[in-house]
């Protein structure tokens, strides 16, 4: 339910907002990367204006992501160390003797000799 929600209010208005940038955006831009000679044509590519608006988001969103990911390193590396603790406690547990029928609970283990 919650996603359908997130779908109907969050992605339906963006995605007739992205299409109406497009539609309004049609016209050819060149975009060059020599700043010394604009009109060298090996480095200027000629396309709609939306495309590269679109390319922009595209890479803005890559590169948010890889910097969030890497920023969050620390804590997926902290989340793998509990993640052995517990499987070693798990398995400590595992090996422990069962406490025989009728017994007291916490004496299943046997007293400490001097």
């Amino acid at each position: 339910m919650f996603n359908r929600f997130i779908l109907i209010v969050v992605f339906v208005p963006l995605a007739v907002i992205l299409i109406a940038l497009a539609v309004a955006n049609r016209e050819l831009v060149a975009f060059t990367l020599d700043p010394f000679n604009p009109g060298n044509p090996k480095l200027t590519l000629t396309l709609p204006l939306f495309i590269f608006l679109f390319v922009a988001l595209a890479i803005g969103m890559v590169v948010g992501s890889l910097a969030t990911w890497v920023k969050q390193g620390r804590y997926r590396k902290l989340a793998r160390q509990r993640g052995v603790e517990a499987e070693n406690l798990r398995q400590a547990v595992s090996r422990v003797p069962a406490a025989p029928q009728g017994s007291a609970p916490g004496t299943a283990l046997s007293k400490p000799t001097a």
